[in-house]
């Protein structure tokens, strides 16, 4: 593991739990630590993109775009976790050790929102209820963690794990839910869990590439792309106010979700709008100091 967080920057910590993250210029000095659980390097890196895509999606500045590609959270700070390998395989025993990694360094690294964009469908009930516990540990510890539905929709119960736990935040694709394009997965969970909580947008999202072949930027969809959506609107709410617990957070976006007219075990209580969730947060609370 590197600490690189002599080098921090404004906003609040945001672990992406995923493939790696890239040094992208859009994250300038803002990856403050980096644990590598697959291979055990100290540096960053992302073999297979999809985790600095999903960063760039959270928090990128849009430096190398002149603010066009510009994320939700342009100054958070980044905890890169690895758990994904070149191919984006991975097993539930180096997820469930990045969960522990993040609770052991919490307070270091003042990790306040984690983004997983990875999931899958154990067969055996349990495995996935370990996964489910390991990542209920990560919530309870006060972290406000977001994860995404997966891509196995329109079926019933094809909520990915550790989407489908009853306390985290789970994010399916808004522009996923109709009949075209219908992938987004669907509640409700083994524990009849109604999920997800709330949808954002996922198709052809356009974001930061590892620089190969000279490209900064590319498009890709998925639930995966609408997590950080959410994860970095949280991140910009937390700037503003540090002291939010990650219950209310979810209350919140319960409050300012918008009905997109779908079941609630395809859409949640409804698409997720920036505007409306800032809004909810100054109705409840006001201006809190």
């Amino acid at each position: 593991m590197r600490d690189f967080s002599n080098l921090t920057g404004k906003g609040v910590g945001v672990a992406v739990v995923d493939t790696g993250i890239f040094p992208h210029i859009d994250f300038g000095n803002r990856i403050i630590a980096f644990c590598d659980m697959v291979h055990g390097r100290m540096q960053p890196y992302d073999d297979n993109g999809h985790g600095t895509h999903i960063a760039g999606i959270l928090g990128g500045s849009g430096a190398a775009s002149q603010g066009r590609c510009r994320g939700m959270a342009p100054e958070c700070n980044f905890i890169g976790i690895k758990v994904l390998d070149r191919q984006g395989s991975g097993n539930k025993e180096q997820v469930l050790e990045a969960f522990q990694w993040l609770i052991r360094n919490q307070k270091k690294y003042k990790i306040q929102v984690v983004n997983i964009s990875v999931g899958t469908i154990y067969r055996s009930d349990g495995d996935h209820r370990v996964l489910i516990q390991g990542v209920d540990q990560v919530w309870d510890a006060g972290m406000a963690v977001v994860a995404a539905a997966g891509n196995r929709g329109p079926g019933p119960g094809t909520v990915t794990a550790p989407g489908s736990s009853r306390k985290v935040i789970t994010v399916g694709a808004s522009d996923m839910l109709g009949a075209r394009y219908g992938s987004s997965g669907s509640g409700p969970t083994l524990e009849c869990v109604r999920k997800p909580d709330i949808v954002a947008p996922g198709m052809r999202v356009l974001s930061c590439a590892p620089q190969r072949k000279g490209r900064l930027y590319v498009r890709k969809s998925g639930t995966s792309m609408s997590t950080p959506v959410v994860s970095g609107a949280i991140a910009r709410l937390l700037e503003y106010d540090p002291s939010l617990s990650n219950v209310e957070i979810k209350m919140l976006l319960k409050e300012s979700a918008v009905d997109a007219g779908y079941p609630q075990n395809r859409q949640g209580w409804g698409a997720f709008d920036m505007q409306r969730f800032f809004q909810a947060y100054q109705r409840r609370y006001g201006i809190r100091q």
